[in-house]
């Protein structure tokens, strides 16, 4: 990057950008409705490694890397956003919200929720704890814990149970996922 340029994640935009029609003073989602048809989600990952490939593996939907989803392509309108649990994804994550927030985000684009990958075993630092606490407070967010095998490469394992709330918002309707006890 360049000494003037922002810090946060470098979101390519394809095609046109238009100002939205919406006021910026409007909330960052309403009740997120879940889609009505499988692969109709969207995981965006707000900055280089944080997961979107692997969870669009695991779960379905479509992984549109760090590139703006593009509705008017037949592309998802849906957006899950993804990070890592360390401090520079949970920036990401602010200054991707903080275009949500402002109305700048490319027209037709929804935030469903923010999905946190664990990027490492164990506990998460109290701070960090904090930072996640804040982007609480402005969207749904899921956690998505340390996963050894998917660090290898080896997505046939069962996610975990904590990702069951997670599995249901990509299910299609009508399709049930497993419980907490089945994974």
């Amino acid at each position: 990057m360049q000494g003037n340029a922002p810090s946060g994640p470098e979101i390519w935009l394809r095609g046109p950008v238009t100002t939205p029609e919406q006021p910026t003073s409007a909330p960052l989602t309403a009740e997120a409705e879940v889609p009505s048809t499988p692969h109709q989600l969207a995981w965006l990952a707000a900055h280089g490694g944080a997961g979107a490939t692997t969870l669009a593996a695991v779960f379905g939907g479509i992984d549109a890397g760090r590139t703006w989803p593009r509705p008017d392509q037949g592309e998802p309108s849906s957006v899950l956003l993804v990070a890592r649990t360390h401090a520079a994804g949970l920036q990401a994550v602010s200054w991707t919200l903080d275009l949500f927030r402002r109305g700048e985000q490319p027209p037709g684009l929804e935030l469903v929720a923010v999905v946190l990958v664990a990027d490492a075993p164990g506990r998460l630092p109290r701070q960090l704890l904090q930072r996640i606490k804040v982007i609480g407070s402005a969207i749904e967010i899921h956690r998505v814990p340390w996963v050894p095998a998917w660090r290898t490469g080896d997505l046939t394992v069962r996610p975990p149970g904590e990702t069951a709330r997670l599995a249901d918002l990509i299910a299609p309707p009508g399709q049930e996922t497993h419980t907490r006890s089945d994974r």
